[in-house]
């Protein structure tokens, strides 16, 4: 849930970054940070302890509206991907009012960005959160390598209710800033619905009939996987890329060493309460 400062008059709105290890997540916001003009963002963060990390910095939109009489504030995350990080990957979803899920489009890592978006699912139902109620923008990464799962693909095992995508290169900032403002537009009157109460839940009918879009797609699920294993077994003996070419631009990040992942869940909370109290 957003944090609300009646004072100050600023809502601060969590976006998470979520997706397959070395997917693109943090070169999404990596990218962002260094085109960002530093009035109008915090600091880029790495909390981190000896297994588990986290990434995080505020922005604050050049023109994003107003939720009545009040300055919108964006928080973005991201956790790393890879199995053993899996509390930082559930913890970080506490609380998220949108999501960027950034899907690898290599052919090779289809299995991964499958397992990883059940995944995502499964962390947010701990959280009592359906994944096909909150804000959430596809981002189909490294379109500019070769052997790539097919968009059409992607949105029949991915996004059957037809939801915002974009195809990207992250590295080279390509779709970066089209997929912000994407989860940005869908995000702001999402939290004006929760925090103010201007819009009732969706109507049952609404509600069944996503029910019924997300079975059949379930059920087609594993047909479409059968044709783009094919693809996958011709690409098995080729390496995988997880970079272009280009190299990123060298960009300050700040570590801060914490002893468990309960200190870093409190010190993003503290984080996000404090940037929602700046004027």
């Amino acid at each position: 849930m957003a944090f609300v400062n009646y004072t100050t008059k600023n809502i601060a709105i969590k976006i998470v970054y979520y997706g397959p290890g070395l997917s693109g997540k943090t070169t999404n916001l990596r990218y962002i940070y260094s085109r960002m003009d530093n009035s109008s963002r915090g600091e880029l963060l790495c909390l981190e302890t000896p297994i588990e990390r986290t990434i995080f910095f505020d922005l604050l939109p050049i023109k994003a509206g107003m939720i009545h009489d009040f300055q919108i504030h964006f928080q973005l995350m991201t956790v790393p991907g890879q199995v053993f990080y899996g509390a930082s990957r559930k913890s970080v979803l506490k609380g998220a009012d949108g999501l960027v899920f950034v899907a690898d489009s290599q052919i090779p890592l289809l299995d991964a960005n499958l397992e990883n978006f059940d995944g995502l699912r499964k962390n947010l139902l701990e959280y009592n959160v359906d994944l096909n109620f909150i804000p959430i923008v596809f981002q189909y990464n490294k379109r500019d390598l070769e052997t790539l799962i097919p968009v059409e693909t992607f949105n029949s095992l991915l996004n059957p209710l037809k939801l915002p995508f974009y195809e990207s290169s992250a590295i080279n900032g390509e779709g970066v800033f089209e997929t912000l403002k994407a989860i940005a537009k869908i995000t702001v009157p999402y939290v004006r619905e929760k925090v103010f109460g201007e819009k009732r839940e969706p109507a049952e009918k609404d509600k069944q009939e996503r029910k019924i879009i997300i079975e059949e797609a379930e059920r087609e699920r594993e047909k479409l996987k059968e044709g783009v294993m094919e693809e996958v077994k011709k690409a098995a003996g080729e390496d995988v890329e997880f970079v272009s070419k280009q190299e990123e631009a060298p960009i300050r990040m700040t570590k801060i060493k914490f002893r468990s992942q309960r200190d870093i869940e409190n010190e993003v909370e503290n984080l996000s309460k404090e940037f929602s109290h700046l004027k």
